[in-house]
């Protein structure tokens, strides 16, 4: 019978339980082509539960410190990915957040390597799906709207990610990235040509419009009339998003009445009025729902209530829709357009 082919780039590995104590001592190698191999076995062997909780049980982790730090870009970019493959379980990214690694990881933003760079977003990325991981990388913040800024066309993955990793951090707490000029910087990345960059930048504003100096921003940036064309986009997250900035801005007057000059009554019917099948009416209900809530705001101006009274029977029809979290939500608008003093 003939002899198994080894494949050369990978180690030949133990048995059961002594893989991963064998591969992390051929880490220690002085050659980057061992260590290289190394690594894409131990990438292998992360996929099977009981190696990855040895990996991340065992003490590890803390090993890899080294390898962010390695001269060879590749040996870099593997070990990122190895770190992205363990925090894609939680066992793996709560033991990288009780490491010392992020600063180290981090420092890997800059890489010179575009593999390298992407695969540390996608580990930040995924640890910020953890609220721990989110508080955890609010000291990044800063960083990340810098690097946000120095982003180029082509690196369109990179920027989806690091502008997904802002969203869930200034859910979070908005306030690093707006002292990071976030609003300016996200509202010139609102023309970008990519729906997913606006899709995740609109999610990115809409945390930052929330407190009281992101509405204020919104408006002192002019970035509502870029929202406003981004209602009529042909993307349905996009057109979402954008309603839930300008629904968090409407609040405050001067919001109001920036709205109001650039028509946003009438866009926002417009978009109340669509017709709607079954499927796409739960699609909907969110886009619907922010819609409902900026009209009351601007039904509380009284040119806004003016303008809306004579739109009474398109928020009755609403106010008799099938979900009852539209229905409440235009009867509250009904109840502000028909106050009188």
């Amino acid at each position: 019978m003939a002899a198994a082919v080894q494949d050369p780039n990978r180690d030949s590995v133990a048995f059961g339980r002594q893989a991963v104590p064998q591969l992390f001592e051929q880490l220690q190698q002085r050659d980057a082509s061992c260590r290289l191999r190394a690594l894409t076995s131990l990438c292998d062997l992360v996929h099977e539960p009981e190696r990855l909780y040895q990996i991340v049980t065992e003490g590890f982790i803390a090993q890899l410190q080294d390898l962010l730090k390695d001269e060879d870009p590749s040996v870099r970019t593997k070990t990122c990915e190895l770190l992205h493959l363990l925090t894609s379980h939680s066992i793996g990214r709560l033991a990288l957040l009780s490491s010392s690694l992020l600063p180290h990881l981090s420092d890997l933003l800059d890489d010179s390597s575009s593999s390298c760079r992407r695969n540390v977003h996608l580990v930040l990325n995924g640890l910020a799906q953890l609220p721990a991981g989110a508080q955890a990388l609010l000291v990044l913040v800063p960083k990340l709207m810098l690097k946000l800024r120095q982003m180029e066309a082509e690196q369109e993955e990179e920027e989806a990610l690091l502008l997904s990793t802002l969203s869930s951090c200034s859910r979070l707490d908005p306030l690093p990235a707006l002292a990071s000029d976030g609003v300016p910087v996200l509202g010139h990345t609102l023309s970008h040509c990519s729906p997913n960059i606006c899709r995740e930048a609109t999610a990115v504003l809409m945390a930052l419009s929330i407190p009281e100096d992101g509405k204020r921003q919104v408006c002192e940036e002019q970035v509502l009339h870029v929202l406003m064309g981004l209602l009529q986009n042909g993307d349905l997250q996009v057109q979402t998003n954008a309603a839930g900035v300008i629904m968090n801005t409407v609040i405050i007057t001067t919001g109001k009445y920036l709205s109001l000059e650039l028509n946003a009554v009438s866009v926002l019917l417009n978009l109340l009025s669509e017709e709607e099948g079954e499927d796409q009416r739960k699609k909907r209900k969110t886009l619907v729902i922010y819609c409902l809530r900026a009209l009351t705001a601007l039904a509380e101006a009284p040119e806004g209530r003016c303008l809306l009274q004579d739109q009474l029977p398109l928020l009755e029809k609403r106010s008799r829709d099938q979900d009852q979290d539209i229905r409440r939500a235009a009867r509250t608008a009904i109840r502000v357009v028909t106050w009188t003093p």
